[in-house]
């Protein structure tokens, strides 16, 4: 897969880091903060598919942060809570999430990318970890999952190579099977994926974050998988 992009090197004191964000915005898809509510990611297709793209780019990049801005998306009736951007970085890299208002400053002009993607290995990678999960889920270490954090209105998601790639085919699921749904037609959400497991577990409320399709509106332009897309009337023919 390939993805188009735009990279920067911005600097937080004595460090530059390298910060890859996707071109164009992903402008109908949408985060709310996990974090202080229930947390749900819904896109339509094109914005789920290329953020299983950016999850799976983010696994095999460990000295670079992928930025989603998300805050400035369309609005939609779903989901309902504080809209957050995000920010894919692996846990080896060190970054705190205070430093990010820093290096989002020095987000200004970037240059043109195109980042690719491999799906077979990021499946295979994801199968290892999805068996681990379910031989061991209740002791698996602090590295064996994604950390969840928030900071400067952007949802910081620190993890590693596996656990990157189990998000990418969980996400890519999501683009694959939501327009399938019935209730797509009609323009509803439709839950397809849950990224909940891939997070640290709580005694008490643990931290859930969801995702789900939606065709953006109008619907015009929706045409359900499998049936084929309207013909435009033919003209009158000329005298």
């Amino acid at each position: 897969m390939r993805l188009r992009a735009e990279e920067f090197r911005p600097r937080a004191g004595r460090y530059a880091f390298r910060v890859v964000r996707p071109r164009p915005a992903l402008r109908h898809t949408t985060l709310v903060d996990p974090m202080r509510d229930w947390g749900y990611l819904v896109g339509d297709h094109d914005g789920l598919a290329r953020l299983a793209g950016l999850f799976s780019f983010a696994a095999y990049s460990p000295h670079t942060v992928v930025h989603v801005p998300l805050r400035q998306s369309i609005p939609r009736d779903v989901p309902q809570g504080v809209p957050v951007d995000l920010v894919l970085v692996h846990q080896t890299l060190g970054l705190r999430p205070s430093t990010w208002p820093a290096l989002r400053r020095g987000l200004i002009q970037g240059v043109p990318r195109t980042v690719r993607t491999d799906e077979r290995r990021t499946a295979r990678h994801a199968a290892d970890w999805e068996d681990l999960w379910e031989r061991r889920w209740d002791r698996l270490p602090r590295t064996g999952r994604i950390q969840p954090a928030v900071h400067a209105r952007t949802l910081f998601l620190s993890g590693a190579r596996d656990t990157f790639a189990a998000a990418s085919v969980r996400v890519g699921r999501a683009a694959g099977f939501g327009p399938l749904h019935t209730r797509a037609a009609k323009g509803y959400d439709v839950l397809c994926a849950s990224l909940t497991t891939l997070l640290p577990l709580s005694r008490g409320r643990g931290t859930e974050l969801d995702i789900g399709f939606q065709a953006y509106p109008p619907l015009a332009h929706f045409t359900p998988p499998g049936r084929s897309a309207r013909r435009r009337r033919p003209t009158a023919v000329s005298p």
